[in-house]
């Protein structure tokens, strides 16, 4: 696991700074404290900082082929790296390391962008041809590593993060405000924007060629939720799908340091742990989040996994006050504006696996949407099933077994309910069926912005592309589509995931997320996967045999972290109030200051704040607080800045 960043020149310019490259590669420290290397020539510059878990001794970057024509630079892991060198090495490749970084480079040279569908894994690499002069970038299929670039000056500026490239003279930190439309709308800036300007993010699944001055960006993988034909037994699925479990469990052990594990308590998570306790026998220490709130606490169900597995199990507590107090950090880390605060308990998580001396976890994200685990897709269900008679009396009243904790649905008066979920109820021929309910809160959120967005700023029809055969997949397809689109890498694979982890230089690795789980999963008959109001119904056949009932059969509990409590009343943090003075907000530009006034005079009266309130809140502050870290406060992080030591340059002339 690495942070890399580059520079290519496209147009006749004076070689890459090496001075400037360090502050780049310094700008990365968090992501690979371990070794510092960089590559050099007239055209290009390549930077690594590596945190080392394969080939401890051997696989520091840099790494060029035999000739020395290609160079590579890479964040992330190849898991089936050890199936591939073999059929390398037949075909007369020869190795001076046993890194997967080696691997890749060879792969390249062999296969050139097509070396990418052989590749299991999650990774951003970057690979320099000085003989052709062609930078050759790709990512990996579902966006699990982050990938940034931007032209500036006849320069093509790659990173693993922005703040990399903000280090490049060229490149000054500019707020896009219209792009807050998008984070209110979708919760994340939409691929392949970003919330500053002229920094944009490759796309999940996607390579860049950079050759001669032009750049041309190209998609290898997208996902087909085309239902398997014929039909199999459910039996045979479930025994495929329990099979490529264990497997992708299995190679995300693969590491020359110790693996942990993420234990949140719920199916997911607990799964992938009792699949490696049963199959390896290793020794294994999961670590767990416990929230002193009750409302968002699972310390209960976490201790009976760990106890039942027998792993040597590691707890943080996040008090609202941790929360409040790690926030500006995590935005920090995250580089952009997020309507939720729980990426901070996972910031607080991956400082407790530093502690402990580990660099790698495994974590269950991507169940969800693979196996169709939200309520959105539960939800959608229902709403068809209604719009069939929109009459019925009866249909309806299902919505309310989908959130039993929204008091408003659980009155006898279904004035509420009727008036919420009814919207659009019949245009189920829509693409956006499954999601107008939820990105319908936009409006009371986009209130609070000082400037009207332009028109389409946050248009579905504008900012996410639909695929090819999308009308063709049935209805949980294009909901899962949606889901994976707009939320998964935007924002919880970025800010709830890689950024809070690699924050302390922690490494999560996804077994739901092998790329042959995700297309087994997208092609299942939609009934398997949500089954009447049965969410993940196959996954939970799986986890019958791994876990107690108590555990599998678990209603789906999102995970989420206390808002209000967070910033407010006793646990309001000092930075806070001066940031959302009126004075602050007018420097920025970002939002209405009464309104905003308004909003933080009501938190702080103990009024319960309603959801799309807490949003709005979280919102603001983060946003306030890119503003501040990036244009504000950012010339005075990089003059502070600890340059890049214990560097291998490689110069090539």
């Amino acid at each position: 696991m690495c942070g890399i960043t580059g520079i290519l020149n496209l147009a006749p310019a004076a070689p890459p700074d090496e001075g400037v490259l360090r502050q780049m590669l310094a700008m990365l420290r968090h992501r690979g404290p371990d070794e510092f290397g960089l590559y050099l020539d007239a055209h290009a510059g390549l930077g690594s900082a590596r945190l080392s878990i394969i080939d401890l001794s051997g696989g520091q970057q840099p790494i060029g082929n035999e000739d020395e024509s290609q160079w590579i630079v890479f964040n992330g892991e190849i898991f089936n790296y050890i199936e591939l060198r073999p059929e390398l090495e037949r075909r007369g490749h020869r190795f001076r390391t046993h890194s997967d970084t080696e691997v890749i480079l060879h792969l390249y040279e062999e296969y050139g962008p097509d070396c990418l569908h052989r590749l299991n894994g999650q990774f951003a690499i970057a690979i320099w041809d000085n003989r052709k002069r062609e930078l050759f970038l790709a990512r990996d299929r579902v966006g699990i590593r982050p990938l940034f670039y931007a032209e500036r000056e006849g320069r093509l500026l790659f990173g693993s993060e922005v703040k990399s490239m903000l280090a490049h003279p060229a490149l000054e930190a500019r707020l896009r405000p219209e792009t807050l439309a998008q984070v209110f709308t979708y919760w994340s800036v939409q691929p392949p924007d970003t919330v500053f300007k002229g920094v944009f993010t490759l796309p999940p699944g996607a390579y860049l060629l950079a050759r001669e001055g032009r750049i041309r960006i190209e998609r290898y993988w997208e996902p087909d939720y085309t239902p398997e034909t014929p039909r199999r037994r459910p039996q045979e699925y479930i025994e495929e799908l329990e099979s490529l479990l264990v497997d992708a469990a299995v190679i995300r052990l693969r590491a020359d340091v110790p693996v942990g594990a993420y234990l949140s308590g719920g199916l997911d998570s607990s799964l992938t742990t009792a699949i490696i306790r049963k199959h390896t026998g290793n020794r294994l220490e999961t670590f767990s989040i416990a929230f002193d709130d009750p409302e968002f606490d699972e310390s209960a169900f976490q201790g009976r996994m760990a106890a039942q597995l027998g792993t040597e199990h590691h707890v943080t507590r996040a008090a609202h006050a941790d929360i409040g107090r790690v926030f500006p950090e995590v935005i920090w880390h995250a580089e952009t504006p997020i309507l939720r605060t729980s990426p901070a308990p996972m910031y607080l998580l991956s400082a407790l696996v530093q502690r402990h001396s580990l660099k790698v976890v495994l974590t269950g994200e991507g169940a969800d949407e693979v196996f169709g685990g939200y309520n959105i897709f539960r939800e959608a269900l229902v709403r068809r099933f209604w719009a069939r008679n929109p009459a019925s009396e009866l249909r309806p009243l299902l919505l309310r077994r989908l959130y039993p904790n929204i008091a408003r649905l659980q009155d006898n008066s279904e004035a509420y309910l009727r008036a919420f979920f009814r919207k659009g109820l019949t245009e189920t021929d829509s693409p956006w069926y499954s999601h107008r309910i939820r990105w319908g809160n936009a409006p009371r959120l986009l209130r609070f912005l000082a400037r009207t967005p332009p028109r389409g700023a946050a248009d579905p029809e504008k900012v996410v592309p639909l695929p090819k055969g999308f009308r063709q997949w049935p209805p949980l397809g294009q909901a899962q589509y949606l889901e994976v689109a707009t939320f998964l890498s935007p924002y919880l694979l970025s800010s709830q995931g890689d950024r809070p982890g690699m924050a302390h230089s922690i490494e999560g690795r996804f077994p739901f997320l092998d790329y042959r789980i995700v297309e087994f999963g997208n092609r299942l008959p939609p009934d398997l996967k949500v089954y009447g109001l049965i969410e993940k119904w196959i996954l939970k056949q799986v986890g019958r045999r791994y876990l107690p009932p108590e555990i599998w059969q678990r209603p789906k509990r999102p995970y989420r972290a206390p808002i209000q409590a967070s910033f407010c009343g006793a646990a309001t943090p000092e930075y806070l109030p001066s940031l959302l003075s009126e004075a602050a907000l007018r420097e920025t530009g970002l939002f209405k200051p009464r309104a905003v006034a308004h909003l933080w005079e009501k938190a702080n009266r103990q009024t319960r704040l309603g959801e799309v309130e807490e949003m709005a809140l979280v919102g603001i502050i983060s946003a306030q607080l890119t503003y501040h870290h990036f244009v504000k406060d950012f010339s005075r992080r990089l003059s502070d800045l600890r340059p890049a030591d214990r560097v291998k340059v490689v110069r090539v002339r």
